[in-house]
């Protein structure tokens, strides 16, 4: 299992070497508004699906959730909270939660806005099947 990112002062919207966790947090204190509420929740959701999900900050920062692989990221933009999952392509979506990078082979995202109610429910459990596809790929022998 890969250890987290060290992260580079110039990577911290805090300035500093701090964990990918304080890392997260200072992302939603300075986004301040709808954006940051959001991905609060997302984050919080994350971790009830996946109370051992591993939390890092990675490409200057943005905030990722991996279990033996990535789950998902949390971008912000000014008028949306992606969640890009890396592996969505290969996941059910009954909910129909996923509506962006619909396109690729490889993952799926779903565009969060403002005054959009989430599926707590169903996010949970397309969580809880991104880690069961990790954890369920197969390695390779060690001689």
């Amino acid at each position: 299992m890969k250890k987290a990112t060290t992260v580079r002062k110039s990577d911290s919207p805090a300035g500093g070497g701090d964990s990918p966790s304080r890392l997260i947090d200072a992302r939603i204190n300075e986004l301040g508004d709808w954006r940051g509420e959001t991905l609060a929740r997302i984050r919080t959701l994350i971790k009830q699906a996946d109370p051992d999900v591993v939390e890092e900050w990675k490409w200057r920062g943005v905030p990722v959730w991996s279990h033996a692989g990535i789950i998902c990221t949390g971008e912000t933009y000014k008028s949306a909270v992606k969640m890009t999952f890396a592996k969505g392509a290969s996941l059910e979506d009954p909910a129909g939660l996923f509506n962006s990078s619909l396109e690729g082979n490889t993952r799926r995202a779903i565009d969060l806005h403002e005054g959009d109610k989430i599926d707590e429910k169903a996010l949970k459990a397309l969580i809880r099947d991104a880690v069961a596809l990790n954890t369920s790929q197969k390695r390779p022998k060690r001689a």
